[in-house]
């Protein structure tokens, strides 16, 4: 299965998203998107196969999100867009792509949605909390 993980090695949740698709056995693309920012196209095109708006992709902790006023809801895509340009810090993470969809995986075992659904092994977060349990159920 091909997936690719819009990734932030700074992020937990990111890390542990990346960590549940490793542990279903595949290796994901993984893009540093603060390295490697995705275009404006494929930043629409990512939303458009959510079926989300622009807007639910923005972050605000820990970004200039308020200075710029992008709380602002007459802001246009391309308005955001442009932030987004200048500060690719204001994309939310982790983003997945799979065959089975596109989704912004917060919380990080959101990624199971967009995985195989096979037999699962335990998992369990950085922070000690459980994703999957001993008998490979879903916790959440």
């Amino acid at each position: 299965m091909d997936v690719v993980i819009y990734h932030n090695p700074a992020c937990g949740t990111s890390r542990n998203a990346l960590a549940l698709i490793r542990h279903v056995g595949i290796e994901p693309h993984v893009i540093e998107y603060l390295k490697t920012p995705p275009s404006r196209a494929m930043i629409m095109g990512l939303v458009e196969r959510m079926g989300a708006p622009l807007r639910s992709l923005l972050r605000e902790k820990g970004t200039p999100f308020a200075e710029l006023s992008l709380g602002d809801p007459d802001l246009t895509d391309d308005q955001l867009l442009d932030a987004i340009e200048a500060h690719p810090v204001l994309l939310n993470r982790p983003v997945v792509v799979s065959p089975l969809g596109v989704k912004l995986c917060r919380p990080s075992e959101a990624v199971l949605d967009l995985l195989p659904s096979g037999s699962l092994k335990p998992f369990t977060k950085e922070d000690g909390e459980v994703v999957i349990d001993a008998d490979g159920r879903r916790v959440r």
